[in-house]
């Protein structure tokens, strides 16, 4: 390794820790104005609550042994639905791709559900598929599929044609082509479908939440505001975006694992 290449390296890991060290000043700083602002009444703590009000709240919840309850119902439907959608909607898009006329056809009516609000096909699931999780699921799967299939599909058609004309010249199938350059060659299409899936999944979810649920974090957000106690919103939708982190976090973790290979 060269000096230059060193002083390169150090400079970017230099530049990472400045980066996180600001990432948590910021967050820091903005937890201490909020309790802040609060406590000295700046600002009705009623409407804003604040970071010790919401401890309180962790700590009641906890100690009434429903926290961990309420927080693996709506993780478990945003997993279930996340998962099946991404799977669903890469192998339509598969089809899609395989079959231009299939494609032709749809692609209309792909482009019309993903312009309709998904919330309005909120009382017919409940209808059809009964008031309970697999109605949240299924909402959470409406939100991320489509999205899901229209992005992969663009990832696949955009693969370079002078590689699959290559491929063909070689007497490769479309099974082949498949298998062997578009797949591939979309794996980082596939890791930001991810991406955008883990934010559309918790949307889903606490969708179906709240229209149906008797339990989940969604559940928590509408009793709360139902009752004024928005100290119980504001610590859901803490709660929330701790979870939606992690779960992101846990996507990017795999997409550099999957980089070393790809």
């Amino acid at each position: 390794m060269t000096d230059e290449h060193k002083k390169y390296v150090k400079k970017i890991k230099i530049r990472k820790l400045v980066t996180k060290i600001l990432q948590a000043s910021i967050l820091i700083l903005f937890i201490g104005l909020w309790e802040l602002v609060a406590s000295k009444e700046i600002i009705d703590p009623f409407i804003i609550s604040s970071p010790s009000r919401i401890v309180k709240i962790f700590i009641k919840l906890q100690g009434q042994n429903s926290l961990y309850n309420h927080m693996v119902a709506t993780l478990s439907e945003t997993v279930f639905g996340f998962l099946i959608s991404t799977v669903l909607g890469t192998i339509i898009a598969i089809m899609l791709w395989w079959n231009k006329l299939l494609n032709d056809v749809l692609e209309p009516y792909l482009i019309t559900l993903n312009a309709l609000p998904k919330i309005s096909l909120g009382p017919l699931i409940i209808i059809w598929i009964g008031a309970g999780k697999n109605s949240i699921i299924t909402m959470t799967v409406l939100t991320c599929i489509i999205i899901t299939i229209i992005s992969m599909l663009a990832g696949f058609l955009q693969v370079d044609k002078e590689k699959i004309m290559l491929l063909k010249s070689m007497r490769a199938n479309k099974f082949q082509i498949l298998f062997k350059l578009v797949l591939p060659s979309n794996i980082p299409t596939l890791m930001s479908v991810l991406k955008i899936n883990v934010g559309l999944a918790w949307v889903g979810a606490i969708i179906g939440e709240y229209l149906v649920s008797r339990e989940g974090i969604g559940y928590l957000i509408v009793y709360g505001s139902q009752v004024f106690q928005l100290d119980l919103v504001m610590a859901s939708i803490t709660i929330l975006s701790i979870l939606a982190a992690l779960m992101y976090a846990i996507v990017a973790i795999a997409e550099k694992i999957i980089k070393k290979y790809f």
